[in-house]
């Protein structure tokens, strides 16, 4: 008889009779399935469990308490600066400077082009702006010399007036003269690129000796991008969000006063030493999938992080207030949902199995032995005894226990492993 019923699953008991009462109520189906069970294998109702040793299990008692909490998301790593470098005038590549996929700095120099007609037609201008400033110094000269005269009305009123002209259209010149030959000049110096930040760069799209053409769409020439620090891009679904705002209202979660501390994982789980912070949240939700995208900046001086890389992200620094948890094997599948096993008492106020069902929140990792808990939600009032170890002993609702304390379970142990001294 024991060899059968050790072959049945503990959940096939649990029917939809209990969980739809919450565990207010009897198992009738299962005690009324388990009695026509026993009877066909030759045991009469009457008999109950008294064919079966009460089951030892470890129980723990149920308290509200603080418990810290993390969040996983999906994210894509991207330079926290991300800029293309294009030709600015049109030009044959003529030298590149940089080691495509190096580090460079600030300012350093990346491509020149061709500039000897950009160096022609500056100093072309500068040739125009020496003339016009022979004209204008003529000009301030005539002007000088003519003004007693015209005061004095020695000269006619046309006269000066000419001179007058003849000063300003001068000083115009001059002007002109002057911004043409800035303007070359700034030709001439586009034809040098350098980096506009600091960071990483990507191969040369243009080679010595191809045409750079900054009029067309042919004008990119390369793009780099600034690594440390790395942003992570990542979101979270609309109603995920809204629960949590919900949360944190009503004071079951409470934020780190600084924001998320944020982690990444590698895609084997490994966890990287950096942590950065939230840099970004969308105040709208994406229309096409719903979610709100959220950025965060974490620093990468060792380079161990390149754009594009696929990573998870670990928001962590909250706090669940005033939560349940049991260790995650305490916790099992059922037809209908998740349950757990309490310490509960038949008719004689002997011990049995009672079966809670539960609703179960976050994962987390507690301090101590119990590495992985499950935060409950619903279910669990303080002082309720949870089964956390010898579920597989329990082969049905209502059947006897043997319950002992974490503390009992350890010392039992410790004595069973110490062999007894011979006298």
């Amino acid at each position: 008889m024991m060899s059968i019923l050790q072959t049945i699953n503990p959940t096939f008991f649990l029917r939809a009779d209990f969980l739809r009462a919450g565990g207010a109520r009897k198992l009738s189906f299962s005690v009324i399935f388990m009695s026509i069970f026993l009877a066909a294998c030759g045991q009469g109702p009457q008999g109950g469990f008294s064919g079966m040793p009460p089951a030892a299990v470890t129980f723990e008692v149920a308290a509200a308490r603080d418990v810290p909490v993390e969040y996983e998301y999906l994210g894509q790593t991207a330079g926290s600066r991300e800029v293309e470098i294009r030709a600015r005038v049109n030009g044959i590549v003529d030298k590149r400077y940089y080691q495509e996929g190096s580090v460079v700095q600030a300012g350093q120099a990346l491509f020149k082009l061709d500039a000897a007609s950009y160096a022609a037609a500056a100093a072309q201008a500068e040739a125009a702006l020496a003339s016009a400033t022979a004209s204008l110094k003529k000009a301030e000269r005539d002007f000088t010399r003519m003004q007693p005269l015209a005061e004095s009305k020695v000269i006619s009123q046309a006269a000066w007036d000419q001179i007058s002209s003849d000063l300003d259209i001068a000083q115009a010149r001059h002007k002109t003269a002057e911004a043409q030959l800035a303007a070359a000049n700034v030709q001439l110096r586009y034809t040098q690129i350098d980096a506009p930040i600091s960071g990483v760069i990507g191969r040369a799209l243009k080679v010595e000796g191809a045409l750079a053409n900054s009029e067309g769409g042919d004008s990119l020439l390369a793009t780099m991008a600034q690594v440390d620090p790395m942003h992570v891009n990542f979101s979270i679904a609309e109603r995920e969000k809204n629960d949590r705002a919900a949360e944190i209202a009503a004071g079951s979660l409470k934020l780190p006063k600084g924001g998320y501390v944020v982690r990444l994982k590698n895609t084997d789980g490994t966890l990287l030493e950096m942590q950065g912070k939230m840099d970004f949240s969308d105040y709208k939700a994406d229309a096409n999938t719903g979610a709100y995208a959220m950025r965060a900046a974490i620093p990468n001086p060792r380079g161990l992080l390149a754009p594009g890389q696929f990573v998870r992200v670990v928001l962590g620094g909250a706090t669940r207030t005033k939560a349940f948890v049991v260790p995650q094997r305490a916790v099992v599948d059922g037809p209908m949902g998740k349950f757990v096993y309490l310490v509960g008492k038949d008719k004689d106020g002997k011990p049995i199995a009672e079966p809670r069902p539960i609703v179960p929140g976050e994962w987390v990792v507690l301090a101590g032995k119990e590495k992985n808990g499950w935060i409950i939600r619903q279910g669990l009032q303080a002082g309720d005894a949870v089964v956390i170890d010898g579920i597989a002993r329990i082969f049905a609702p209502g059947q006897p226990l043997m319950p002992m304390t974490v503390a009992e379970a350890e010392k039992a142990a410790a004595q069973t492993a110490t062999p007894s001294a011979k006298p």
